[in-house]
């Protein structure tokens, strides 16, 4: 019989069952906030904002990004931190004591849960010798991610004239927080407990002040911040039906209402689309393989975030070569399904090998292999 080759033409489809496209557009909120902005980091969009470009005071929201630079030193080096005189600071505090001893990995569990300025100068002073130097890798670490209108200056968040962001580049830096492990468990938890390292017969259950995670049962973390000249800063995420949602609020003095009004017009507006690309396999001819063909799958990873209401529109095409070459390494990308909505792209899924096929160990030629594959029966 002679071999079969699929030829995987592009197609469309209409929205598979199992997302209810037929959801009412929700009412947009009014907030009390100077600027806010509701991103979803699933598809990098902005759903909803108001100034979210406005340089702003972040106060204590700063310590996203204090707590991400210490959580990634301390998964190289979790070091013993001795508190100093020049690790002390005002505000808020975690109540460190002059030569007390903790793990660096419990200082950002300070500055998480109780907002520890004290944590946050103990950190900086540990990682970069100062506030200065500890700075400087703030901002440069702001500007990998793509925060363009911040500048820190301070560990804590505390107030000074050259230390400002925006609504939108506070969410850029939630996203990739989220996405460091130690840090997404942290600050999904209501509280969490410090056994100090000297004395040792000290131990502290420190309480996280976002109260979003007892108000919101949809709600994976987030930091708070309060000066008098910031007002009330908030940055949460939430989670739903596989969405991810951030949303920032500055200058706000309604935050945890506000919050909980974005998310929930986030979450009935827009859904992830999932589709039935999960049960997606099929069998690809390879050539110059020890095998005769690779399993391609859908990385499970994938799927479209999208407006309820433009559901039906949603169009599906699969794009994927007719055959692979060898070598080719199981979770190898070989092709996408894309998502059109309107004519324009507005998602995909990779697809990938679900199994490796070496290369065979004979010296052919490249015609030589095209005419072996044609003339196998």
């Amino acid at each position: 019989m002679k071999r079969f080759i699929a030829v995987f033409l592009a197609f469309s489809m209409l929205l598979p069952l199992g997302f209810r496209a037929e959801a009412q557009a929700a009412d947009v909120p009014e907030t009390s906030a100077g600027a806010f902005v509701l991103y979803c980091p699933d598809n990098g969009e902005v759903l909803l904002s108001d100034n979210a470009d406005k340089r702003m005071k972040p106060a204590s929201t700063t310590k996203l990004m204090t707590a991400l630079i210490t959580l990634e030193r301390a998964a190289a080096h979790d070091e013993t931190i001795t508190f100093t005189d020049e690790m002390t600071a005002e505000g808020s505090s975690m109540y460190l004591g002059l030569g007390e001893r903790v793990k660096l990995s419990d200082l950002a569990v300070g500055m998480m849960m109780c907002s520890g300025n004290d944590a946050a100068n103990a950190a900086a002073v540990s990682i970069a010798g100062s506030a200065e130097g500890f700075s400087r890798l703030m901002n440069e670490r702001a500007r990998e991610l793509g925060m363009t209108r911040t500048h820190f200056v301070t560990p804590s968040g505390l107030d000074d004239p050259d230390h400002y962001t925006t609504a939108y580049d506070m969410a850029l830096l939630m996203a990739a927080a989220l996405e460091n492990k130690a840090f997404a468990s942290l600050t999904a938890r209501r509280s969490c407990p410090v056994d100090f390292v000297a004395p040792a017969d000290k131990h502290v259950t420190y309480s996280n002040h976002n109260r979003l995670l007892s108000l919101y049962p949809d709600c994976i973390g987030g930091k708070t911040g309060y000066t008098t000249a910031a007002g009330r800063c908030l940055v949460s995420a939430a989670r739903r039906d596989g969405l991810t949602l951030i949303c920032v609020t500055l200058d706000d003095g309604d935050d945890w209402n506000d919050h909980i009004k974005l998310c929930d017009y986030g979450f009935e507006r827009y859904g992830r689309f999932f589709g039935d690309d999960s049960d997606f396999a099929v069998s690809v001819p390879c050539v110059g393989g020890e095998a005769d063909s690779v399993r391609v799958v859908a990385d499970s990873a994938g799927g479209v975030v999208l407006d309820r209401a433009k559901g039906e529109l949603l169009r599906r095409r699969v794009m994927l070569d007719s055959f692979l070459y060898a070598p080719v390494k199981k979770g190898d990308r070989v092709g996408r399904i894309v998502y059109y909505l309107g004519g324009k792209e507005t998602g995909a899924v990779d697809l990938i090998a679900d199994n490796s096929v070496n290369e065979i160990k004979i010296k052919k030629s490249f015609f030589e292999r095209i005419k072996e594959f044609f003339s196998h029966g």
